[in-house]
């Protein structure tokens, strides 16, 4: 069965050359064999969550204070935000076998290192290094996914796995040390090898020169933003010159490591920039949440930690099908009904004091950014040529991401 842009009601068809919505049928990954991709995919939300109530534990192991122990965490999210678009452009260029393997390695090295070494700038050396393999495994995942409901499974797993990983991240300290739960997400290097079976032996067509100084300044970009919310004028200072380099290089450089048919493609900016808000809504919802039911309930932090446990899960659980539905209606029904479900989350939040309509709040905007990750990465890559498809999804995911750093930020500056 075809799940064409024509036949979802999206507007117009397909322009040619251009990726059409993936059939269900299209490549090695779908039905149960895209099981392998969520399982390459979702173990990075350990990443980002699970070390969340054990770095007190770490920090007094470390002889350091939790600030510095937080740094690991950090270490993580600059590894995925940076490895995001450089592990894209290795799946772009050398094809997913390369990329898989490449990814895999970084993950198995940073686990070890984070496992076996008990020393902070060694952990902080091996979450980077997780970081950078699983956003690699993550980003090929996606490109990988040959319909809507594999696409949907992906995200839907990175949803489930971050809704639980503060809990696993707990027993797993528990039966084993906080070193096992930093090193959770080695569980993505399971799905390698099965995974690369799968995909065709071979590197894609003969591409343009590798543009170095293109992935240098973007990963310049992509650190100082990532360090906005910590340090805002400094970081914010480099982030407006490393802009300005890098829209100079796309100019000299069209078909350089950014592609000038990414950043000049409205399907695609709209996409990634409605990922990017959702992502900013939910994330800073998962901080504000908590605080809100601080204030209004007389629960202990400990209680409030399971109970944000069901929205969060539902929302991650409920993607899935909004995704797969996502591919026969209309690209305007879709981004009106999840930019719907994220502004009505937020005005419960701010209105809201009862236990039962900030939970709701936060299951709107879970189940918002979850299914727009899935949902707009495909009207991403399909809004692009096809050649296009990996470069497309590490910019797109790379978008996403940033909102989940900016979240948080923006609510501890507006001290909802």
């Amino acid at each position: 069965m075809s799940n064409s842009l024509a036949e979802s009601g999206a507007p117009g068809p397909a322009a040619p050359g251009r990726n059409p919505r993936p059939s269900d049928d299209r490549g090695p990954f779908h039905g149960p064999a895209a099981l392998w991709l969520a399982l390459m995919a979702g173990p990075l939300s350990f990443g980002i969550a699970g070390p969340a109530l054990v770095l007190d534990d770490a920090a007094r192991d470390l002889g350091v204070s939790t600030g510095a122990a937080t740094s690991t965490v950090t270490a993580f999210g600059w590894g995925i935000a940076v490895g995001t678009p450089l592990l894209a452009g290795l799946l772009d260029r050398r094809g997913a076998r390369a990329a898989l393997t490449a990814c895999g390695l970084l993950v198995l090295l940073g686990a070890g290192l984070v496992a076996g070494i008990s020393v902070l700038p060694v952990l902080v050396l091996g979450t980077a290094l997780m970081g950078l393999g699983t956003a690699g495994l993550t980003a090929t995942a996606m490109s990988l996914a040959g319909s809507p409901r594999a696409m949907g499974l992906v995200t839907a797993s990175l949803a489930v796995v971050g809704s639980t990983a503060p809990l696993a991240g707990s027993l797993v300290n528990d039966v084993l040390s906080w070193q096992a739960t930093l090193a959770l997400p080695v569980l993505s290097a399971v799905a390698v090898p099965f995974a690369a079976a799968r995909c065709a032996p071979g590197a894609p067509a003969a591409r343009e020169p590798f543009d170095p100084l293109g992935a240098v300044l973007l990963t310049a970009l992509v650190t100082a933003l990532v360090f906005v919310p910590h340090q805002p004028l400094p970081a914010g200072v480099c982030s407006v010159l490393a802009a300005a380099l890098l829209v100079a290089r796309v100019r000299a450089r069209p078909r350089g490591f950014v592609p000038a048919v990414l950043v000049r493609n409205p399907g695609f900016l709209l996409s990634a920039g409605l990922a990017f808000c959702l992502a900013v809504v939910n994330f800073g919802m998962m901080y504000a949440i908590p605080e809100r039911l601080e204030d209004h309930t007389s629960w202990s932090a400990s209680e409030i930690g399971v109970a944000m446990v069901w929205p969060l899960l539902l929302g991650g659980t409920l993607s899935w099908f909004v995704v797969a539905v996502s591919a026969r209606t209309g690209r305007r029904v879709v981004v009106t009904a999840l930019t719907g479900l994220a502004v009505l989350g937020v005005v419960l939040a701010v209105a809201g004091t009862s236990a039962a309509v900030l939970l709701t709040a936060q299951a709107l905007t879970s189940i918002a950014a979850a299914s727009g990750q899935g949902a707009f990465a495909v009207h991403a890559t399909s809004a692009v040529p096809d050649d296009q498809r990996p470069p497309a999804i590490g910019m797109f995911n790379l978008s996403y991401l940033l909102g989940a750093a900016f979240g948080p930020a923006l609510v501890s500056l507006l001290a909802l």
